[in-house]
């Protein structure tokens, strides 16, 4: 699997899927960690898209959802 990397510096990112995604894989998200920046993908299309996320704004998301 090709992984994108950071800011150029020849890092990759290290992908881990939510515990919450579906056993038969119909919706899983995948996130990975860098000091600043959370990064999300959908596990099925590991090549389409991430959306990335400064640490306050990811954490502010997390807070607001473990609400709901």
């Amino acid at each position: 699997m090709s992984l994108k990397p950071l800011a150029g510096d020849g890092t990759e990112l290290q992908w881990f899927k939510s515990s919450h995604s579906n056993p038969d894989g119909a919706a899983c998200v995948e996130v990975a960690h860098t000091p600043r920046t959370v990064h999300v993908r959908d596990s099925k299309t590991k090549q389409g898209p991430l959306l990335a996320f400064a640490a306050p704004q990811w954490s502010a998301f997390v807070s607001y959802a473990a609400r709901r």
